[in-house]
């Protein structure tokens, strides 16, 4: 059986369901969004594994229980007696969404506190799938740890992929962020940025710079997601090229559209599709998510 780990922090969700002074509960977050949809487009020879730390409050438990339930391991998940998880909460305004947060005592900020259990986590592994979130919300010692388990586990031959995922909250400064996404792009065989941001915070001109610059500091393929727009891409072979993608029939909640379309590419990608027909898979999964409220759509992708 082929693995994937995904490492990263779930949070606890609150969402506005549509009827006035109701909140809806669940949870997500971004690497954890992009392992669900991953379960529901691989088939059974892959085994889908979270790799995160959650607190041992009932909270924290009504999350592991979630994760299992969907199929995803959670035997890599640290359970830190003093911590509990985060929350978050999505408003929305015409498909976009802000959040406000609460995460200050969350566990998963020690995801990489234990660097040995990082590495058991790891092991065995085909795949690392890991953030820019994954990263800002740790400590400085634990995102060396992080990145450095990651970097033995690509010299093992390992496939490590990176969504940058750029949120300047969680950093000291802007600065410090670049410098450790920079550090981040040089061990990951694969990265998934997305234009708005990495032109905001770069300076990017346009995609085709956003491949370049994670070429030049290590990546070997590079993805540019840019919304609706063309996806721009670079393979193994050097290449930089543009793709059309299948436009959204209608959009309701962009939340998790990155992490599905991800998910969708990597699923297809997986199992022996070109860098395009990937493309493609991932631009309609993330179609079918952003057609219905919340992060995580329970009928958007079926097993491959």
């Amino acid at each position: 059986m082929a693995r994937i780990a995904s490492i990263g922090e779930c949070m606890g969700e609150l969402s506005e369901t549509g009827a006035p002074g109701t909140l809806g509960m669940g949870f997500a977050g971004d690497t954890l969004n992009t392992a669900y949809y991953l379960r529901r487009s691989l088939g059974p020879d892959w085994q889908i594994d979270y790799v995160s730390a959650v607190g041992t409050d009932g909270l924290s438990d009504r999350m592991v229980e979630f994760i299992n339930a969907e199929g995803i391991g959670t035997d890599h998940i640290r359970r830190l007696a003093d911590k509990t998880i985060g929350l978050y909460y999505i408003t929305l305004k015409d498909g976009e969404r802000s959040f406000t947060y609460w995460r200050n005592d969350s566990a998963a900020r020690q995801l990489a506190s234990d660097p040995a259990a990082l590495i058991r986590a790891l092991d065995g592994a085909d795949v690392a799938y890991w953030s820019g979130i994954t990263l800002g919300i740790l400590a400085n010692q634990d995102r060396i740890a992080l990145i450095e388990a990651l970097r033995q586990f690509a010299g093992r031959g390992g496939t490590v992929v990176f969504d940058p995922n750029l949120r300047p909250r969680l950093w000291e400064n802007a600065e410090i962020m670049r410098g450790w996404i920079h550090r981040a792009a040089a061990i990951s065989d694969l990265c998934l940025p997305s234009f708005d941001d990495e032109a905001t915070w770069f300076g990017d001109s346009d995609p085709a710079a956003t491949v370049k610059r994670y070429v030049a500091e290590g990546a070997r393929r590079v993805i540019v997601k840019n919304g609706a727009g063309d996806v721009t891409y670079q393979g193994g072979d050097g290449v930089i090229g543009t793709l059309s993608i299948p436009k959204a029939e209608r959009v309701v909640d962009t939340t998790s559209a990155g992490d599905s379309f991800n998910a969708g590419y990597l699923a297809a990608e997986l199992r022996g599709a070109s860098t395009p027909d990937a493309i493609t898979a991932g631009a309609l999964l993330a179609s079918r998510v952003i057609g219905a409220r919340g992060a995580l759509v329970a009928d958007a992708a079926t097993g491959g």
